[in-house]
């Protein structure tokens, strides 16, 4: 049986995850980036089977190639590459990039809908992708590698979404470009105020969560989808002024805020609650250290409650929903006893 070959180009946190994916679904892995050190820091962890010194090199014999740099970086390589292998990219902006892979006769526009506060190979992981959606762009796609690009996204544990590359960009304007805002917007706010910061607690930390990111990757994303970024900032400023107006003058705002809870509820949970009850036994932390190595979850926050009486209690983690069942295998492993 032929072995599978692909190449990663850009080993950060998204390359080198999917880096770590691909070989967990049988694939040999190469990989490239203009970054020596996040070249060596992937190709140690593992998410990598080998590391080359060019692009050129990294590619030869792939029979997939993942881009996975910045836009900007993506759109270069594509201008320059001449590949008969399956091409994707996993940028958070479609159009631009997909108009730039356009002479390749095998180049499918891709986005997974994952990610992680921290940057760089040393935040990844295989697990980043479970359960995730993963968008496609059909723009231009032969219909056979739009296909096989299923196949593979479904293999890394993620969802496929299929859509064009401007409802793509419009969509992320809506639920990741805007939010990004958002976050630097309220913490400009409060830091306004010198007595907000310091009162901030769990609504607040979570709304802004998201601010954590590269800056650097982010003034790029805006910037390579600035007309769909504007528009909905300048839709969401209007809806903002509608209901400071209804505020100001008293109105009641709980059609508004029931509308708001309902559509929430709607949506997946953003984490999953895994309860391990503790007997206050030797090692027991250790073990959970274990469970969460083996499994490779991306652990959103902990708690620990301890009994009334003392002795033990009840260690509650947070975690992606696509992840639970792999940590509460693990732990199982471990011996726990897992609470409901």
């Amino acid at each position: 049986m032929t072995t599978r070959q692909a190449a990663v180009v850009g080993t950060g946190l998204i390359g080198a995850s999917t880096g770590f994916a691909l070989r967990s679904a049988g694939w040999q892995v190469s990989g490239w980036d203009p970054d020596e050190s996040a070249l060596a820091i992937a190709l140690e962890a593992g998410a990598l089977d080998a590391a080359f010194p060019s692009l050129t090199t990294a590619i030869e014999g792939a029979h997939l190639i993942v881009l996975a740099g910045p836009p900007r970086a993506v759109i270069a390589t594509l201008g320059d590459l001449d590949s008969d292998a399956l091409v994707i990219d996993v940028a958070g902006v479609k159009e631009p990039v997909c108009r730039a892979g356009a002479h390749l006769d095998h180049f499918v526009g891709t986005h997974p809908m994952a990610g992680r506060e921290q940057s760089g190979p040393g935040a990844a992981s295989g697990s980043l992708f479970r359960g995730a959606s993963w968008v496609i762009v059909e723009d231009g796609a032969d219909s056979s590698d739009i296909e096989k690009v299923a196949e593979i996204v479904i293999s890394l544990g993620a969802n496929p979404v299929r859509m064009s590359a401007a409802e793509h960009d419009l969509a992320v304007a809506i639920v990741s470009h805007l939010p990004q805002v958002l976050a630097a917007t309220l913490l400009g706010e409060a830091e306004r105020h010198d007595e907000a910061l310091p009162l901030a607690s769990g609504s607040f930390r979570d709304l802004t969560r998201v601010a954590l990111s590269d800056p650097e990757l982010w003034t790029e994303l805006l910037g390579e989808n600035r007309a769909a970024v504007v528009s909905e900032l300048r839709s969401f400023a209007e809806r903002l002024g509608v209901i400071a107006d209804d505020v100001e003058s008293n109105a009641s705002v709980k059609g508004f805020l029931s509308r708001a809870r309902d559509l929430r509820r709607t949506l997946a949970p953003p984490v999953m609650a895994v309860r391990v009850i503790l007997e206050d036994q030797p090692g027991e932390l250790a073990a959970v250290g274990r469970a969460l190595a083996i499994s490779s979850v991306d652990v959103r926050d902990l708690q620990l409650r301890h009994g009334p009486q003392g002795g033990g209690g009840v260690l509650t983690l947070s975690v992606r929903p696509g992840e639970a069942e792999a940590l509460r295998g693990a732990l199982a492993n471990e011996g726990f006893t897992l609470g409901g």
